[in-house]
Parts: C-alpha cells; sequence; structure tokens
C-alpha cells in the first residue's frame, strides 16, 4: 500500500490561505547543507508471534524511499523502514502508522530522559542498581506528565486552560524544572505557621498556584 501524502491534521474552517515562502528550504540550498527529502510511502503489515507469547500480534511496516540532496544537487537515493507492533487487528494499517505518530513521540522522550533528567545513563556498578536509577530519575519527568493531568479545565477559561495543561505535558524538561521547581522563595517561621515568600515571578506561576489549590481538595 502506498501513501499519497500525510492526512489531514485539522478542518479548515475559514478560507484557505496561499503557502507561505519556505525561506528554511532556499538557507539549505544556498549553503549546501545535506537535506534529506521524502520521496515516497509504503505501508504493509504481517503477523508476528514472539516466542515466548501464545498469540499473534500486529507488526505494521513503513518503507519510506528518500532522495538525498547537498545545495541543489541530488546526491544518491536511500530507504528506511519503521515498525509499529499493536494487538489492535481492526484499524486500517494507515490509521495505525498516523496513531503512532500522534501518540509516540518516542525521539523527544528519549531526549529528555537522556539530557535533562539524566535517566538513561550508568552512574553505579550491576545492572540492577542502574535500572533503579533509571527508574528513580524517570519519576522526574512522571512528575511533570502527572502535575499536566491534574489541572483543572473548567470554569470561564476554559480554553485557555486546556492549551496552558497541553503546553505543561509537552514542556521540555529543563523548562519545567526553572518554572516550577527551582523558583528562589524565602522560607519564614512564625510561632504558628510557615510562610513561603517567592522572590521572583514567571509566567508559569499562575498554573503553579491553581495546580496548589486543585492539590487541597479531597480526591
Amino acid at each position: 500500500m502506498e501513501r499519497a501524502g500525510a492526512a489531514c491534521k485539522y478542518e479548515v474552517k475559514t478560507e484557505p490561505r496561499q503557502r507561505p515562502t519556505n525561506y528554511k528550504q532556499q538557507v539549505i540550498e544556498d549553503r549546501k547543507f545535506m537535506d534529506i527529502r521524502l520521496a515516497k510511502e509504503h505501508v504493509a503489515e504481517f503477523r508476528y508471534r514472539p516466542c515466548a507469547c501464545d498469540r499473534d500480534y500486529r507488526i505494521v511496516v513503513v518503507w519510506k524511499d528518500l532522495e538525498i540532496h547537498k545545495g541543489q544537487r541530488k546526491l544518491f537515493d536511500d530507504t528506511r523502514c519503521l515498525f509499529c507492533i499493536t494487538n489492535d487487528f481492526r484499524k486500517p494499517s494507515e490509521e495505525i502508522v498516523y496513531e503512532a505518530n500522534h501518540r509516540c513521540n518516542q525521539e523527544n522522550l528519549f531526549a529528555q530522559l537522556k539530557g535533562d533528567a539524566c535517566s538513561l545513563s550508568a552512574p553505579v556498578d550491576t545492572l540492577v542498581s542502574n535500572w533503579a536509577y533509571m527508574a528513580t530519575a524517570s519519576l522526574a519527568w512522571c512528575l511533570k506528565a502527572w502535575m499536566s493531568l491534574t489541572l483543572p479545565e473548567g470554569g470561564r477559561d476554559g480554553d485557555q486552560r486546556r492549551a496552558e495543561k497541553y503546553k505543561l505535558l509537552r514542556m521540555e524538561f529543563t523548562t519545567f524544572r526553572r518554572a516550577f521547581m527551582a523558583m528562589p522563595a524565602q522560607i519564614i517561621s512564625t510561632g504558628r505557621r510557615i510562610v513561603f515568600r517567592l522572590l521572583s515571578w514567571n509566567p508559569w506561576q499562575e498554573v503553579f498556584f491553581r495546580l496548589l489549590d486543585q492539590l487541597r481538595t479531597p480526591l
């Protein structure tokens, strides 16, 4: 099965606009950078049963025909294969590929876990201790996702709150750490209470206080 083009991500509710000039592609050609262009895609599928499993799984394969350019010259052709494994045998293979592209985002996940959370490093001795280090460091990434999913969406500014919730869910871990964790504060201990005074401001403090109000409510 050959895919002629990507599916539309949204429905245009107004008049279609003219496509803007691709200045990035022009810079790539002028400076003679290496450019990988997608020429064609083919989709196929087959059943596969691992040795230790008692049922079959569905493997959807995406074959990409690529063209390698440098500047305005085509150097050679290349091919790459991507595999999606699922137990859903009802959806068409193209829909499985689109859903995987929409949900997985594995490259960003690996980059964040490796570069920011440092959960993919192996600083200790044995495999068990390295696994424990990875699981512990990955909890910081899970904390960011849990905070985003805990935020309420209702109220008068429901559209804005949903947009902030989605932006927090996809936020890079470095930005999250600076906006929510590394906030300078002054801690004052009085006779009957402890007062926390924030000494700086950032655009995410409103979301931070909304999360605190949400955590105060009973489960």
